[in-house]
């Protein structure tokens, strides 16, 4: 019980001043700093699926499973959340001190949309908010971590033009205009522990077994509308108007483990997984037909109400998802040696069991390889010596399917770029962490083909918590 009093009465202390900043740059990212996206893609399933890793992962292609980092929060596998740094008092197991981490970032987006029969291009950007993490140890071997982030978009707007004709004698009648457009996404809120079970093997190394969990919270919001106008210069349309609206949540449960395997005093392998069982999300749904015009001082007005149903309950169901890999690593010692890491993982999630009120959409089950590597120079005065520089790559189906199935992969590159220490603030250590992402979707068959190239900028602010104050 005290030792619970004594954490939060440390968390709110630091939070005066770290939690403005956090909220800051949460409401700062989560309204787009410029937008034009357009992935029509996103009109299925979710949305566009948004990375489900740290800005570290990222730049190594994704790989979670086995990666534990003191200095940042890889939210994607909770049994990493036991490798929070915590200290204990001398002659007793209470919490003297440790090393609490808040990890945030944010993307910029640019996508080009390419029709492969035709000429015609089209180019988007976007900056985006991505997470907001906080990492907290509790005991030695035992933390835990809290935080949003999203999980996918739904950001489109298409014009198609026709000409209509007469079906008795083909000849011309008028042109009109469908606009098709939408937006929403889902986000998860969440809170989870990890904990660290330890062992010796007979050379006296230490193995230890990590277990985690995530509880949170799944929401969002589906907006698709669908506008139809005709285009005549002597008579007067009605113009009609097709909105579906959605919103949805629920609680969401993921589990995680990992296993350190010492393979000799400098050399560890980490195998882990992580994953979460299918989970059924409440549903309202309101569904609006009517006809509009559009007036220049007030916008669009109603003329007519054709059908307004609202609060139709139902449920979206998501499939479950599993994840499995390693990352086998060399640890860097200062003026002395270099250090390593390399990893590989392996998801799956059968998106064919998806249902919306009941009914399929166009998916299919996704799998999805991801390959990386960290390489740390020998560290020593030299500045760029303490960088950490990563790439990696990944491939698989996406897990929309229209028409023939749609080919993605992708490749990244990054930097972990340490921040000088101020002699005011001696235990914060920060790092700006930077990855830059290549993914493209579809191929020469595809209906669009889709090249995106991201940007993502990290931070990783941690310092030293639960110190005892000592008065002379």
């Amino acid at each position: 019980m005290l030792l619970a009093k004594s954490i939060i009465s440390e968390i709110i202390n630091k939070l005066r001043i770290s939690l403005p900043l956090a909220c800051g740059l949460f409401l700062g990212f989560s309204i787009p700093l410029f937008s034009q996206d357009n992935s029509p893609y996103s009109r299925y399933g979710i949305g566009d699926l948004v990375p489900t890793s740290n800005i570290s992962n990222r730049s190594m292609g994704g790989i979670s499973a086995g990666y534990t980092d003191a200095l940042s929060v890889n939210f994607s596998n909770p049994a990493s959340f036991s490798g929070f740094q915590a200290w204990k008092e001398k002659k007793s197991n209470k919490l003297s001190s440790g090393r609490v981490v808040l990890d945030m970032a944010v993307n910029i987006d640019n996508r080009m949309l390419r029709d492969p029969q035709k000429e015609q291009r089209y180019t988007a950007s976007n900056a985006l908010f991505s997470y907001v993490q906080v990492g907290v140890p509790l005991r030695k071997n035992w933390g835990m971590s809290f935080g949003i982030r999203p999980i996918s978009r739904i950001s489109y707007k298409i014009n198609r033009y026709e000409q209509l004709t007469d079906p008795v004698n083909g000849t011309n009648i008028d042109s009109s205009i469908t606009q098709f457009e939408g937006d929403g996404g889902s986000y998860l809120g969440s809170l989870g522990t990890g904990l660290a079970l330890y062992s010796k093997d007979r050379k006296g190394l230490e193995e230890k077994l990590s277990i985690g969990i995530n509880a949170g919270y799944l929401f969002g919001r589906k907006n698709y509308m669908t506008r139809r106008s005709f285009l005549n210069d002597t008579v007067s349309y009605y113009q009609a108007k097709f909105q579906n609206t959605t919103n949805f949540g629920n609680l969401s449960l993921q589990a995680g483990l990992q296993y350190q395997l010492p393979l000799n005093k400098k050399i560890m392998l980490t195998i882990g997984g992580f994953g979460q069982l299918g989970q059924t999300l409440s549903a309202s749904q309101d569904l609006v037909r009517e006809t509009f015009f559009y007036d220049q001082s007030q916008g669009q007005l109603r003329l007519d109400s054709v059908s307004d149903l609202r609060d139709i309950k139902g449920t979206i169901e998501l499939p479950a998802s599993f994840t499995a890999g390693f990352v086998l690593q060399k640890f860097a010692v200062p003026n002395k040696e270099g250090g390593w890491m390399v990893g590989i993982d392996y998801s799956t999630q059968p998106w064919s069991d998806y249902r919306y009120y009941g009914r399929a959409d166009s998916l299919r089950d996704k799998w999805e390889l991801r390959l990386g590597a960290q390489i740390s120079p020998v560290p020593q005065r030299s500045y760029f010596t303490n960088v950490s520089y990563r790439f990696g790559f990944f491939l698989g189906p996406d897990y929309i399917k229209v028409g023939e199935s749609l080919p993605q992969f992708g490749a990244s590159l990054g930097l972990g770029l340490p921040v000088g220490i101020s002699r005011q603030a001696p235990n914060q250590v920060t790092f700006v962490n930077l990855a830059f992402e290549y993914a493209r979707r579809g191929n020469s068959t595809s209906v669009l083909q889709e090249n995106l190239f991201r940007v993502s900028l990290g931070f990783s602010l941690s310092d030293i918590w639960f110190i005892k104050r000592q008065y002379d």
